[in-house]
């Protein structure tokens, strides 16, 4: 058995390739097992219990991209399907911080308990460029005096998503229209008091507009059929926009939200619609974070050619929540949502060049930082 370096979750030994290929035999000498597996459509794995594959059906082969098992040997699951984790320490999928709390890792450390398991896991490939939501099915498995564990895996992005959009226009979007009949509900029974109305009216109507909009603009991003149109901003009136908007929601009118006094002035190129769309997501999350009489800080500096924008609040994150933030369908707001996050970090760093980060600590709160480049680059 091969040693390798340390682990913060689950063990790093790996099983050495002549040992593998002796129980990839063992599978082999299984034509039953491989005509059955054949024919499910789901990728299916069996795992040794170092968790690394020693079968795989055709599904799991095509969708891996390889045309037999042998490059596929030896990984384990977080490897095959690139997981942005599973580089991130020398013994590989199963031993990052993020590890303990995947779904599919603990899954298969059930199975390896003699469990049966059923969870779900999100992950982002290395390069960021997709992001996966996946149900995960394990069962132990002994043969020839061996445990092994049945791996199955289902890729259920299209249903997470649907379930968020669902949620953002059958209950976000209808609410706003709602407020919106019920205004004018009110000016049609008492026209009189019109001008009591039509600001409310207004601001409700761009809230409709703009809920819209976000969710277009998210699934032309993932589709990369998103335009970019580049414009001359100034961070303080971004800012001062994002103070303005905030300030005045009734939701909102127990929090203090503060602009920094030493923000910076400075002039740059972006895509105004979609940093204000990274911003107000980064703000809302702040305010929804805290607690009456807290504070929400905006801010903005310089650093060499990169405007970064801040915003802190109180709150802390804890570790659990803090590994799995910027993952299409994470949430902590209840069932379907949870693209917040993850849209604002696909549309900075694809589209807009830019990066999204935070910190997070007990004592100092949280803040998140976004930063563009001075010019924009292609």
């Amino acid at each position: 058995m091969k040693k390798t370096n340390s682990t913060h979750f689950a063990s790093p030994e790996r099983t050495e390739k002549e040992e593998l290929l002796r129980q990839k035999s063992i599978f082999d000498n299984l034509p039953e097992l491989s005509f059955f597996l054949a024919a499910i459509p789901n990728i299916y794995l069996i795992l040794n219990n170092n968790r690394q594959v020693v079968y795989a059906n055709k599904t799991a082969l095509d969708s891996f991209g390889f045309s037999e098992i042998g490059p596929l040997l030896g990984m384990r699951p977080g490897e095959a399907i690139h997981c942005q984790h599973s580089d991130e320490m020398e013994a590989g999928c199963g031993t990052s911080e993020a590890c303990r709390h995947c779904g599919a890792v603990n899954a298969i450390l059930a199975g390896l308990n003699n469990e049966k398991d059923i969870r779900e896991f999100r992950t982002s490939t290395i390069d960021n460029e997709s992001t996966f939501d996946y149900r995960v099915w394990t069962t132990p498995y002994k043969i020839s005096g061996e445990d092994f564990v049945l791996f199955a895996l289902d890729d259920i992005s299209h249903e997470k998503r649907r379930k968020s959009l669902e949620r953002i226009f059958f209950h976000d979007v209808l609410n706003t229209a709602g407020g919106i009949k019920g205004i004018s509900s009110l000016i049609h029974e008492f026209p009189e008091e019109v001008n009591d109305f039509k600001d409310i009216l207004f601001d409700s109507s761009n809230q409709l507009i703009n809920e819209i909009l976000t969710q277009r603009d998210l699934a032309n991003a993932e589709n990369n059929e998103l335009s970019v149109v580049v414009t001359k901003l100034n961070s303080k009136s971004i800012v001062k926009f994002l103070f303005n908007i905030f300030s005045k929601q009734e939701q909102y009118k127990d929090i203090n939200i503060f602009i920094n006094p030493d923000i910076t002035n400075i002039d740059f190129e972006s895509d105004e619609t979609l940093i204000l769309r990274v911003l107000s997501n980064i703000v809302k999350n702040a305010l929804e974070a805290s607690t009456e009489g807290q504070t929400v800080t905006i801010n903005c500096t310089q650093n060499a050619d990169k405007v970064i924008f801040s915003i802190h609040n109180q709150r802390y994150i804890e570790e659990e929540v803090r590994l799995q933030i910027f993952q299409r369908s994470f949430t902590t707001k209840g069932e379907g949502r949870g693209l917040g996050t993850y849209s604002m970090k696909l549309l900075s760093e694809r589209y807009l060049g830019g990066k999204v980060n935070f910190t997070s600590d007990e004592m100092a709160g949280t803040t998140f930082f976004a930063e563009y480049p001075l010019i924009f680059s292609a």
